[in-house]
């Protein structure tokens, strides 16, 4: 379904004094050899009373790292954060956050790490005790004072972080992927519940912002929705959410959203920088301007023969749900297929291409011999080893080499991740092997190029 990827209609902040406001931030951080690592890139953005806000994106959109410079944790390279139109020189004074892992103390009880923020404010202990109470029974987790976190399931673990947050009565709640640790029922119980309490007259918060790369769960939960693209963040889009609560998946204007989402996510970005789309675009693409998706061949394939299965061509949303798949788990596959030409996606369908479908046909032998000219040509990482091993005279380089190549680009850990999944790609595909012990990475002897033969 073909959607309008424009601002939709009002939001229920609209006309509400605004929380905060990130204005033109841009985030970069050092690389080893002391270049910058640009994580986020000239991002706007407001919160305002009475609206739950999403930050939607994929892995390295640069959502976490935007989130703590709202919450004061970290400065901007450049770029204002401001929180009732004061520039922020230090923590936000008027927000609490909730994280992915609990962040509880497990010395603690239950009550003692709801009081932990309460006592860094300098409350007495009575009024303490009282409001911490008082935040638990709201959360669902009364009788449950005195357990311990390694008595409570990951659930109820969250509970005590949503109560420890509200506790201080924040101005706004900060929530960085807060469900992702739980299971699937766990966390629908969890999001419906934390809405429930949304709605309530005495809610300690005036606003909620979160981090997600759940679709439904930011099309469930957000009045706005803004998309972010990666490498670096910035923000593609604005999108309002105008329907009412409580939303279900089933529900047209809900699928509708969805899929517009998917095709945004999935198609081109138009606001990326100048640079990043030319190299895209062009046969001399790089390593760094276009990384390998962090996707298994396996897994590639097994999407591939799904497609096929079912005509060639597939609804994005409908898939996902169906496999159980969030974002980061189908869209690195859909990436790895339309990297190397095996399937398109156009407005949030996934279609299967020729080239695929003679992919997933072939033996296993042919199949390989199809991925690996396929990556050789179309993967610039891949490219990248073979022509660096080829110049050599026994074909070997050490890994350590295309380490500090990829650092120009990534984070440590980044550059570690792109080499492995190269690594990998290169195995299934016969153009080179790694020898975990040395750490050398060699040309398959039958892949050997004749002397002055440098191919790719």
């Amino acid at each position: 379904m073909k959607m309008n990827t424009e601002v939709l209609g009002a939001n229920a902040g609209a006309g509400q004094a605004t929380i905060i406001e990130v204005s033109h931030v841009s985030k970069s951080f050092v690389s080893p050899d002391g270049s910058p690592l640009p994580v986020l890139d000239d991002v706007s953005l407001d919160l305002r009373e009475g609206e739950i806000v999403a930050l939607l994106g994929r892995s390295g959109s640069g959502k976490s790292t935007l989130l703590r410079c709202i919450a004061g944790l970290i400065a901007p390279t450049s770029g204002e954060v401001s929180y009732r139109g004061q520039p922020l020189n230090g923590a936000n004074p008027g927000v609490a956050m909730v994280f992915q892992s609990f962040a509880l103390l497990p010395w603690l009880t239950v009550r003692q790490n709801v009081e932990i923020g309460l006592e860094a404010l300098g409350v007495e202990p009575s009024e303490r005790r009282q409001r911490a109470e008082r935040a638990i029974d709201t959360i669902g987790l009364d009788g449950f004072e005195s357990a311990y976190p390694k008595e409570l399931s990951g659930g109820m673990r969250q509970r005590v972080g949503f109560a420890r947050a509200l506790v201080v009565e924040p101005d706004a709640l900060l929530m960085d992927e807060p469900f992702s640790a739980l299971d699937v029922l766990t966390a629908q119980n969890l999001r419906a519940e934390l809405l429930r309490l949304w709605r309530e007259k005495d809610f300690p918060t005036k606003a909620m912002l979160i981090v997600t790369h759940n679709i439904e769960e930011a099309v469930v939960l957000a009045d706005r929705i803004f998309v972010l693209g990666a490498n670096p963040g910035r923000i593609r889009t604005e999108i309002g959410c105008t329907f009412a609560q409580p939303r279900h998946r089933n529900d047209e204007s809900f699928q509708a959203l969805v899929d517009q989402i998917y095709t945004l996510m999935t198609g081109p970005d138009n606001r990326a920088p100048a640079h990043i789309v030319a190299a895209k675009s062009a046969a001399d693409a790089t390593a760094t301007d276009t990384p390998l998706p962090a996707a298994s061949v396996g897994g590639m394939s097994g999407l591939l023969e799904i497609l096929l299965a079912r005509g060639g061509e597939e609804d994005l949303p409908k898939l996902a749900h169906e496999l159980s798949f969030e974002v980061d788990d189908l869209l690195p596959l859909v990436d790895a297929a339309q990297l190397l030409g095996l399937a398109d996606a156009r407005d949030a369908d996934l279609h299967i291409t020729d080239e695929g479908r003679i992919f997933v046909a072939a033996n296993i032998l042919e199949s390989k011999k199809i991925f690996a000219a396929l990556a050789r040509e179309r993967a610039p990482l891949i490219r990248a080893i073979c022509n660096s091993l080829a110049t050599t005279d026994d074909g070997t380089l050490g890994e350590g080499f295309f380490l500090d190549l990829l650092r120009r680009g990534f984070s440590e850990d980044e550059a570690r991740t792109q080499l492995n999944i190269a690594i990998d790609w290169g195995r299934y595909g016969e153009l080179f092997d790694f020898d975990v012990n040395t750490g050398q990475i060699s040309l398959e002897r039958h892949d050997q190029p004749e002397p002055g033969d440098v191919r790719g």
